[in-house]
């Protein structure tokens, strides 16, 4: 059975990308079909991956296909396939940036990604990774109610918890009326260094979260950005920690799923 998951924090420059590649391929290695989708208009996941702007739909065009502001498209041909990765992708770009202006008249426009992402070719998938956009606004809705469960990266730094309440109460309110499937899988502590402010973080997230805590945490590295850089999974770095972090992300994803 499919599983979707989103990867949300309305709080920027978390890991929330990062972690949605990763985690992806970290999934892929222990022989899962994934399929990773950029809902943020930035599109880093997009890029991380590797795309190039080709004549192939991408997300934007699949939801103003729906609402009749293009021609529809069929989720086959938005999916993008990734030799170095191991993972297929549904790439972003800077369109989906108007979803809340030409969503904001749609009925029923929060279960918009839940319809389109009922359809064999998802229901294929292993799991679905949705990397969502650092806001609260129409996207994030769509990426929750079409979810079986999220994971909240936190940064391990001061003002780390700045919207984390915001989000659950939004969550819980989902979880009440359009989506009982929805479930926090876990809260996960990135880019720790050796400061007292991320080990006090850490006290804080386990204090407040209890088991939804990762057991697993991932490190600030500088390997990060070569990854970036080279389009480039870190689980498949040799002699990489954040692979190895990455990996047994996976292991307790799936688990818990």
């Amino acid at each position: 059975m499919c599983k979707i998951i989103s990867i949300a924090n309305q709080k920027g420059g978390v890991g929330k990308t990062t972690t949605t590649l990763n985690l992806g391929v970290a999934l892929a290695l222990q022989g899962k079909s994934v399929l990773l989708i950029d809902l943020d208009p930035q599109a880093n996941l997009s890029k991380y991956a590797g795309f190039c702007n080709d004549d192939m739909p991408t997300m934007s065009d699949m939801l103003m296909g729906q609402v009749g502001m293009s021609n529809r498209v069929n989720i086959k041909d938005c999916i993008r396939y990734s030799d170095e990765n191991g993972i297929d992708y549904i790439p972003s770009d800077i369109n989906l940036a108007n979803a809340d202006l030409y969503l904001a008249g749609v009925l029923s426009r929060e279960t918009l990604l839940k319809r389109i992402l009922n359809n064999d070719t998802i229901k294929a998938y292993d799991y679905v990774i949705i990397d969502c956009n650092p806001s609260l606004g129409v996207l994030l809705m769509n990426a929750l109610t079409a979810s079986n469960g999220i994971i909240i990266p936190v940064q391990t730094q001061d003002f780390a918890f700045d919207g984390l309440t915001t989000l659950t109460n939004i969550i819980e309110q989902i979880q009440s009326t359009i989506n009982s499937e929805l479930e926090i899988i876990g809260v996960l502590a990135t880019m720790i260094d050796n400061t007292n402010a991320s080990k006090r973080v850490i006290e804080k997230l386990g204090e407040k979260y209890g088991e939804k805590l990762f057991a697993t945490v991932i490190h600030r590295a500088t390997q990060a950005v070569e990854s970036t850089n080279k389009h480039k999974s870190l689980c498949l770095f040799s002699k990489s920690k954040l692979g190895d972090e990455y990996r047994a992300l996976a292991d307790e994803v799936a688990d818990k799923l």
